[in-house]
């Protein structure tokens, strides 16, 4: 597991690294750099390219904080239905590009969690690409919160390649991905829901997972309610 960890790992890192260098020598062009409208696309795409390596470097050393149990979350209010709107509105693009049909039914009353809202952005973030990722042609993606008792309910749905009883008893190991035959395009480090168990667990709540082979995965996290 860990060697397919350090192939994924690597790919992740060389795809930014080969497009930056690539904008680069097209900056260096005399006739490029004639043209307003390129420099300007360049500079972009370099941009944009360096904040997703940037975003990798912190991903793989917030693991390593989690193993050493370094890692500190803040402690906050946190809006849990505005946090999930948010976290969908930036992914607009990546959901755009599979076409992607996206539901939120965001009905929880009682949303306010006491917890960190960067790393529940994370959690969220990391459950809406893998149900995107793992999904066929046209991905649909439900999104729901809703209250029981003490608990609010956060719920990422599916209707993707979904997994095997045994798969999902896998699903939340490090460096666990699950096969996805045909589905090449799918990247990762498989870091994902290891890391998405931990915050949840360090946030006071619980995930579960149900899936079914070729109909679909859902995930439920259950965090307490705010009480102070």
């Amino acid at each position: 597991m860990k060697t397919d960890f350090i192939n994924n790992m690597t790919h992740e890192f060389k795809t930014p690294v080969a497009t930056i260098m690539i904008a680069s020598e097209a900056l260096k062009d005399p006739e490029i750099v004639e043209d307003k409208n390129r420099i300007s696309r360049l500079a972009g795409i370099i941009y944009d390219e360096n904040v997703r390596l940037g975003n990798h470097i912190e991903r793989v050393l917030s693991i390593a904080r989690l193993e050493k149990k370094e890692l500190k979350l803040e402690q906050s209010e946190v809006d849990v239905n505005d946090v999930v709107a948010a976290v969908v509105d930036s992914m607009e693009l990546q959901l755009q590009k599979r076409n992607a049909a996206i539901n939120l039914n965001l009905n929880a009353g009682k949303s306010i969690i006491y917890g960190d809202e960067l790393h529940l952005s994370n959690v969220i973030y990391n459950l809406v690409d893998n149900a995107n990722k793992y999904s066929g042609e046209i991905p649909k993606i439900n999104i729901s919160t809703r209250n029981t008792g003490k608990h609010l309910i956060i719920e990422v749905a599916d209707e993707g390649i979904g997994m095997t009883k045994d798969q999902t008893k896998r699903i939340f190991d490090q460096f666990y991905r699950v096969p996805t035959g045909n589905l090449h395009d799918v990247k990762g480090f498989g870091l994902g829901l290891n890391y998405v168990q931990d915050i949840i667990n360090q946030m006071g709540g619980t995930i579960k997972v149900h899936s079914e082979k070729d109909k679909g995965t859902v995930f439920e996290i259950s965090l307490p309610l705010n009480h102070n």
